[in-house]
């Protein structure tokens, strides 16, 4: 995320809990990504988790996307 998205997610964050919620999510998923990431090697178990892991990132910062859409053409107006 750029910093002006994360300027958004902390300006509109309080009062759109569904984004502050997504976005803390993120940050979690990030966490233990770089966690998972940094073993040198992972079990088939710890594999199928990294991906899983992934996709609900991917699938959460889709909809942190929408939001900030949202919120970016406030700002631009």
């Amino acid at each position: 995320m750029d910093q002006r998205d994360l300027d958004l997610v902390a300006k509109y964050g309080e009062a759109d809990p569904e984004l502050k919620s997504l976005y803390e999510e993120h940050v979690a998923f990030e966490k233990i990504l770089e966690k998972m990431e940094s073993k040198p090697f992972l079990t088939p178990a710890e594999d199928t988790e990294l991906k899983e892991i992934k996709k609900k990132k991917l699938s959460g910062k889709t909809r942190i996307e929408n939001l900030l859409m949202k919120y970016r053409k406030a700002e631009d107006q």
